[in-house]
């Protein structure tokens, strides 16, 4: 059995960026002898049951999570330059158990609704309330350590660290990479330099997003179809790094053969999450009658309510409207859905 698990990948949900399929991670996961595999597509959480089953299905431990964006203010400010992290910085999110995965929901429900700005944003506020039950990782050079330690030096980065310290304790984690990118050694020498600082612990991930190393070009393609550039353009977004693939045990402890620790550390994120999900019935939930309601039913309110809302829409309600209004409740009463 392998003793490193990848903490840090993208699947096709991680829309026009990913090119991996999730039984293809699956399969490579069982290939390797890997004993769990995380899933952290860029943002959101489309994966999440689909991936989870096709873990099961294999006895591979599933570990439910995101790579979200960090607004550098609010979740509703609008601006900044996107070099200096101006737009979002990105942060890797796990699920310790269910009460992680409603908090990971809350947020990356609230970057779409509320922080949409170029990237679906959440923020500190929300990250200090919706914090319990999940395990944190800095991230890649995009996150907010690496990109401040980067821009701002040792004593920027080491307050960021605090920061993040402050809201998610021990399950606060500095995350390292090594794709062959001069930017990333920098950043190792100061991440190991602060995690002796200040105690936390380092893993090291492999950022996935695609399968095999010969899948870089098409996933180059597939980066033109994202940002709408020719191939051959010049000045088109690049990742300039062709190792951003699944790699094996062996090549993780080749490329990390200074600091082993960084590849059994992340066992131990392994073993701290450990969601079940409970897919034998339906969730829906429960709506009751306002108190003081007089319509009868469910029913009865949602027409109500639906009539009050076409009167605040439309000047004039003419029979065409209220025929199209009825038939819709018609339907959604026939459904049980009210």
């Amino acid at each position: 059995m392998a003793d490193f698990v990848h903490l840090h990948n993208h699947s096709h949900y991680s829309l026009l960026d990913g090119a991996c399929r999730i039984n293809d991670l699956v399969k490579k996961t069982l290939d390797f002898s890997m004993p769990a595999l995380a899933l952290t597509d860029h943002g959101n959480m489309f994966g999440a049951v689909e991936f989870y089953k096709a873990c099961k299905s294999k006895g591979i431990k599933a570990l439910i999570g995101s790579e979200v964006y960090v607004a550098p203010k609010s979740r509703f400010d609008r601006g900044g330059d996107a070099k200096s992290g101006g737009y979002s910085f990105h942060l890797v999110l796990l699920c310790k158990n269910e009460t992680g995965y409603k908090n990971l929901i809350k947020l990356v429900s609230a970057g779409f609704v509320e922080g949409f700005y170029y990237k679906p944003r959440i923020d500190h506020d929300l990250l200090r309330v919706h914090s319990d039950g999940l395990v944190a990782l800095s991230a890649c050079l995009k996150g907010e350590v690496a990109n401040t330690y980067l821009r701002e030096g040792h004593d920027r980065a080491l307050h960021v660290i605090e920061k993040y310290q402050s809201v998610f304790g021990q399950d606060f984690y500095l995350e390292v990479q090594n794709h062959g990118i001069e930017e990333e050694d920098q950043v190792r020498k100061g991440i190991y330099q602060l995690a002796d600082e200040t105690g936390v612990k380092v893993v090291a991930t492999n950022d996935i997003h695609y399968l095999e190393k010969e899948h870089w070009d098409a996933h180059d393609v597939l980066l033109c179809l994202q940002t709408g550039k020719d191939y051959d353009d010049p000045a088109r977004m690049r990742y300039n790094s062709h190792e951003l693939y699944f790699k094996s045990d062996a090549e993780m402890k080749e490329i990390f053969s200074d600091h082993p620790e960084v590849l059994t550390n992340t066992l131990e994120v392994a073993d701290k999450c450990n969601l079940e999900m409970n897919l034998s019935t339906y969730h829906l939930p429960d709506f009751t009658l306002p108190e003081g309601e007089e319509s009868p039913n469910l029913t009865d309110y949602l027409k109500k309510l639906a009539h009050e809302g076409l009167t605040k829409r439309y000047d004039t309600i003419t029979p065409e409207l209220e025929s199209r209004l009825y038939y819709e409740l018609d339907v959604i009463g026939k459904m049980g859905y009210a």
